[in-house]
């Protein structure tokens, strides 16, 4: 019991807000509380009963007792403030301007800027309160021109895709991929780490390929490109056809341009360095990650099979996925993005 006697209404709310109250745990607080002005139980058998230590149990009665209902709707889990929390600018500043490798090295600079030792997992736990990710970076031509790029995607691609929207024209990404036989090493799920066995000696395959932007649909060729132009002309028929490719010196050669003249194709030459803006460069890369990372092939026939069979069918068995990341929408990237690491 407590130690003086408890109303009506007092009861009877602590009745009601034992069941009703939003937080769960005040409902356990009032509900030991009710329990001890209610019956003669211990500490001990009430604890047991609301799910709470015994010396909880006979702090909330105290706490009840002393500041009524409000006092066990008061709590301050996780309100304990860093020490690194003093420092969190100047390391921010310095992790935005040289980013750590791991969470060791995150400690050892902390240490060095604050004086302030943490274990690596406390590190890790700072880094992510502040939206510090472990990502994986990516790469980018040094070269790459943006202003160039986004003024090419309004001026020419734009005007390329709306009308093949309207059914004006067929509009195709178009680009060539080498596929070396060897390890294309990658993570997984695995209880101890695995080796991927790798290929003695070099063998590749060099694919041409085309995807439509509108549709999707991929070609696949292992000619040359005029005549793999000519093979796409014969697809299409006499609607116009448009063409976007890079800057490769066999596809800027006058034959190839004379024949696209010939055929009525219209070749939408990339900005230099811009394998962001072709989307043809996302199949490849499915294509590396479905058939090659963490696979091993015994003979290069072996190799050259399952690249054929994999483009032979991606239009129906990976249609899905293509409609996925074959979509145009294109990546610019921004100075402030680009990492200039020290070394």
């Amino acid at each position: 019991m407590l130690h003086r006697n408890l109303g009506q209404a007092e009861i009877q709310r602590l009745n009601y807000e034992r069941y009703h109250y939003p937080c769960p745990i005040v409902q356990k607080r009032t509900h030991a509380v009710y329990i001890k002005a209610t019956t003669k139980f211990s500490d001990a058998k009430t604890g047991e009963i609301a799910g709470l230590h015994r010396h909880s149990v006979s702090r909330w009665a105290q706490c009840y007792q002393t500041g009524g209902f409000e006092s066990l709707c008061q709590y301050n889990y996780g309100t304990n403030k860093s020490e690194l929390e003093n420092y969190s600018g100047s390391i921010l500043n310095s992790f935005t301007q040289r980013p750590p490798m791991s969470a060791r090295e995150a400690k050892s600079r902390i240490e060095e800027m604050t004086g302030i030792s943490r274990s690596p997992s406390q590190v890790r736990t700072f880094m992510k309160h502040h939206g510090l990710r472990y990502i994986k970076t990516g790469h980018i031509p040094a070269k790459a021109d943006t202003e160039k790029q986004q003024q090419w995607v309004k001026t020419t691609l734009e005007p390329a895709i709306q009308e093949a929207k309207n059914g004006d024209c067929h509009l195709l990404f178009m680009d060539a991929a080498h596929f070396i036989l060897g390890p294309y090493l990658c993570a997984l799920w695995c209880i101890a780490r695995l080796f991927v066995k790798a290929s003695s000696g070099r063998n590749r395959i060099n694919v041409l390929g085309a995807v439509d932007a509108i549709t999707n649909t991929t070609f696949i060729s292992a000619q040359t490109i005029v005549s793999f132009l000519l093979q796409l002309r014969q697809h299409y028929g006499d609607m116009p056809l448009k063409i976007v490719l890079d800057n490769a010196r066999y596809q800027h050669c006058k034959l190839v341009e004379e024949t696209a003249k010939e055929l009525n194709i219209a070749l939408l030459f990339l900005p230099s360095y811009s394998p962001n803006l072709n989307i043809i460069e996302r199949l490849w890369k499915f294509a590396k990650k479905t058939i090659l990372y963490a696979k091993y092939y015994e003979t290069p026939a072996k190799f050259h099979l399952a690249i054929t069979d994999f483009f032979q069918g991606i239009n129906q068995k990976y249609n899905h996925e293509l409609k996925n990341i074959m979509t145009l929408k294109f990546q610019f990237f921004k100075n402030e993005n680009v990492l200039i690491y020290p070394v």
